[in-house]
């Protein structure tokens, strides 16, 4: 990533714009604005754009909308801000392309870790490295080969597909739907209980107590979380 990374802030709140600017601009992000879904596309569009941190309720349209818009052409990391603790929304914001979802109101720290982690997985996604590391975790995507403070873990099939899609979006949350498709595959009828099932079987092989995860998280009723190299 070359220069200061560009972050496109979209929301209408001017109060909450006067704050997330200068914090950004502080942590060394170089800050553009916009208020409208139309203006955020366009904006998204016609400038380089490192991450999205965008807010769902705009005067002109649904925020979910302009996930959908921005995913035909790029895969920009998007950061839903938004005060809808509604279930089925952060759902369907991340099943749109969303890579992660924050309630408002959040603390800024918070905030700027998730950007922080969405930033090195586009890093990651550009990167030719075949290899995954987070604490005592190791995967080498050429050889399929996952080992645990560097003792091999063998895993299945789909034990391994659910886990490089996680180390893949390492830092995201990746819901029910995208973990069956990745690992069924699309339009397969698999119901979320398999996937749980699955996340257990991963967890008994990589995780020190598979009661409580570090690794790999569960994200309440939107999917889970593998953490990121740097966490």
């Amino acid at each position: 990533m070359n220069g200061r990374p560009h972050i496109l802030v979209v929301d209408d709140e001017p109060q909450l714009l006067r704050v997330l600017r200068p914090t950004l601009a502080t942590a060394g992000y170089e800050v553009t604005t916009a208020d409208t879904a139309e203006a955020a596309i366009a904006t998204a569009a016609s400038s380089r754009c490192d991450a999205i941190l965008l807010d769902l309720g705009l005067p002109d349209g649904d925020g979910k909308d302009v996930i959908s818009r921005i995913r035909e052409w790029s895969d920009v990391p998007i950061l839903v801000l938004s005060a809808r603790d509604i279930e089925t929304e952060k759902i369907e914001a991340l099943d749109r392309g969303a890579d992660d979802y924050i309630n408002k109101p959040f603390a800024m720290g918070e905030l700027m870790a998730r950007v922080r982690a969405a930033l090195r997985g586009r890093e990651r996604r550009f990167s030719t490295q075949g290899r995954f590391r987070a604490a005592e975790l190791d995967i080498d995507f050429s050889v399929r080969r996952v080992s645990v403070f560097g003792e091999e873990v063998k895993l299945t099939r789909r034990e391994y597909d659910l886990l490089r899609t996680m180390a893949l979006h390492a830092g995201k949350i990746v819901t029910h739907k995208q973990l069956i498709a990745a690992v069924w595959g699309a339009g397969a009828s698999v119901e979320a209980q398999f996937v749980r099932v699955l996340v257990a079987q991963v967890r008994q092989k990589i995780e020190e107590d598979s009661s409580r995860p570090r690794l790999l998280l569960t994200e309440a009723g939107l999917g889970y979380r593998l953490t990121s190299e740097d966490e």
